[in-house]
């Protein structure tokens, strides 16, 4: 892992190449040089966790409905990337592609690449992934609320992780050296994510920015500010805050250069990126 500068998360793997969320995203994260994976969490009908953004379906997959309506065997019979498409959207994307030398990979008929590329990605084989990693690499994990499970959602993260022996016995005095981050757009799952795992950071996700944090204070259990690039263009001074009242600065999700320079000037800590390949390339530190 970089010990200079931000560190670059990969942002449901390297999802502007490959479909979001699947193991092929993360394997090509990795390969680019990526610092941090960063994952959401949702709970299936019969209690496994997948790495799934979306409450519905429709989106991410050809199947229709809510996840937390589904089984785990419901969701294997789906394609999670078919909807990927691989012809560039536009010319600055196909100059991107001649840049980045492979852009969105093709489907093959391979079944062991096929399923990589189009099966719905479990928590538990993005923790193998990550475990037999050769290099060291942090995780970002992401719990989704509202949801039907409610707590159920961090209790079944926090046993998985510790099955895998990824809750340290003690908190580490540099967020860089914690194999986990944690994370979430709601402050009571963040205060119950601090309580089951006190040993991990927390990050407090914010798509706007309430009154009662525009200081830079964060409430219990969080000690990383997590705002969307959007928002710090409106309130750029909120990272000044942050850094002044002790904490650190986690910025999603950032694709293009000028945002990259931007959060880059106002001392971003972790910076989450569809493109972990260009931003390391922005930063000058081409694998």
């Amino acid at each position: 892992m970089h010990s200079d500068g931000p560190l670059v998360v990969a942002h449901r793997g390297s999802s502007f190449l490959l479909a979001e969320h699947t193991l092929a995203a993360y394997e090509k994260a990795l390969t680019e040089g990526a610092d941090g994976l960063e994952c959401d969490v949702r709970l299936t009908r019969d209690g496994h966790l997948v790495c799934v953004h979306d409450r519905r379906l429709e989106r991410v997959s050809n199947g229709r409905g809510a996840v937390s309506d589904r089984s785990l065997d419901d969701l294997h019979s789906l394609d999670f990337g078919g909807w990927k498409v691989d012809l560039p959207e536009s010319a600055d994307d196909l100059i991107a592609a001649a840049r980045d030398r492979d852009y969105r990979q093709p489907i093959v008929d391979d079944d062991k690449i096929r399923d990589a590329q189009r099966r719905v990605l479990t928590f538990d084989r993005l923790l193998e992934l990550f475990v037999d990693s050769s290099r060291r690499v942090q995780l970002y994990v992401e719990t989704k609320h509202p949801t039907r499970w409610g707590g159920l959602v961090e209790q079944r993260l926090v046993a998985s992780l510790r099955r895998f022996g990824l809750v340290p016995d003690r908190a580490t005095p540099e967020v860089a050296s914690s194999p986990v981050v944690v994370m979430s757009f709601s402050p009571m799952a963040v205060r119950r994510l601090r309580e089951l795992a006190p040993s991990l950071p927390a990050v407090l996700l914010f798509d706007g920015l309430p009154r009662l944090y525009r200081e830079g204070t964060l409430p219990f259990g969080a000690t990383i500010a997590g705002p969307g690039v959007h928002v710090l263009r409106s309130r750029p001074r909120f990272a000044e805050r942050i850094h002044a009242a002790g904490n650190q600065l986690y910025v999603w999700t950032v694709d293009e250069p000028e945002d990259m320079e931007f959060v880059m000037d106002l001392g971003a800590n972790m910076i989450a990126t569809n493109r972990p390949a260009r931003l390391l390339s922005h930063l000058e530190r081409v694998v």
